[in-house]
């Protein structure tokens, strides 16, 4: 694989866990905390369920406040909150008890004291779990429902014509306290207290119905994607993937058709032949079999055929043909038949003057 494309694979499986991180780890925000349909520890799930073996009519709200129609029956709206918020009522809130509403709110920001994390606080239906060392230090007593020494943790107050309950823990009826039953029955205890009609508000932790989807221009998955992070990263992605295509399919030109090598089995089997003399240090094997070689091909430029003439014929020859001393062919011929090891230096001397020697007759 070619280093650029290489490059490109890793970017693309790179940018490919990116999202699916941003696709798993989205529904874990903090949005979900609080939910009745969340199984977490700190979702509402089992109070819900619990709601409903009591044979207590409650409902999923899925809508903005603002879209609750007005009711002959009063009705009780819990909110959970899924971070932190201020004590103080939201506009829409302030409208909804105006009407006569009544309205609970688990989960307000109020001062850390030196309460213990965890307490068990008392209640008429037994000791109930509080993970928060957050109290209410400015709240009238008559008006405390659950509280210590340090402070409130759950109180109400009267606004215009309904009725407002703070807690500063989310967790009050968590999915976490499930094996206390106190927390459960405590909070049913807030919820049910006239006999009004009982909504958890889920629009807040993002559920919302078909009608308000559609409305809200959430109502397909290229809307939803539009409005979330994750549409950069799908358009890098789909960038990368058409670079990725373009580069493999090198639309430079006409393509180029490799010619296969075609291989010398001769020289292939001279080299390999080569390779395992020189490891067995048989230079006089090779010293014999090249001499005769060189030798007819002396032969063949003197005229004199490819059959080996006796040494002191083929001197007397040379003489006669070239008029040249035949002192340097007779070393080279001697050597020929020598049965002892040279060195390399001494072999590539000898192959030259085999060179220099054929080409004299020319």
């Amino acid at each position: 694989m070619k280093r650029s494309n290489r490059i490109a694979w890793i970017g693309a499986i790179a940018l490919g866990v990116i999202i699916l991180l941003s696709l798993f780890s989205a529904p874990n925000t903090k949005i979900y905390s609080g939910s009745t349909y969340s199984r977490a520890a700190d979702g509402y799930g089992a109070w819900y369920a619990y709601m409903q073996q009591q044979g207590v009519t409650i409902q999923r709200w899925q809508k903005p406040l603002d879209d609750f129609k007005p009711d002959k029956t009063p009705v009780t709206l819990l909110r959970v909150s899924s971070s932190p918020r201020e004590a103080y009522l939201l506009f829409d809130e302030q409208e909804w008890l105006e009407k006569g509403n009544d309205l609970i709110i688990l989960g307000v920001k109020t001062p850390v004291t030196e309460a213990n994390f965890h307490s068990l606080q008392q209640s008429n239906f037994g000791d109930i779990k509080i993970a928060t060392k957050r109290r209410n230090i400015k709240v009238e007593k008559q008006l405390v429902s659950l509280g210590d020494r340090f402070g409130a943790v759950v109180w109400q107050e009267k606004r215009d014509q309904g009725k407002v309950i703070f807690s500063t823990t989310p967790y009050l009826a968590a999915n976490a306290y499930q094996d206390n039953l106190s927390n459960f029955q405590y909070l049913a205890s807030l919820v049910n207290q006239k006999g009004n009609k009982l909504f958890v508000d889920e629009y807040i932790h993002g559920y919302k119905d078909t009608d308000v989807s559609q409305s809200e221009g959430e109502g397909d998955l290229l809307s939803y994607f539009a409005k979330t992070p994750l549409l950069p990263a799908l358009v890098q992605l789909g960038i990368l993937l058409l670079v990725l295509i373009w580069a493999n399919n090198q639309r430079f030109g006409k393509p180029i058709v490799l010619e296969t090598p075609v291989i010398d089995n001769s020289q292939a089997y001279i080299q390999a032949l080569a390779g395992v003399l020189e490891k067995a240090e048989s230079s006089n094997f090779v010293i014999e079999m090249v001499g005769k070689e060189e030798q007819r091909q002396l032969q063949k430029a003197l005229g004199l055929g490819t059959t080996l003439l006796e040494h002191q014929t083929l001197l007397q020859v040379w003489q006669e043909k070239t008029g040249t001393n035949p002192a340097e062919l007779d070393a080279v011929l001697k050597l020929s038949t020598r049965k002892q090891r040279i060195s390399e230096r001494e072999l590539l001397s000898w192959l030259a003057k085999w060179r220099t020697l054929k080409e004299i007759p020319k």
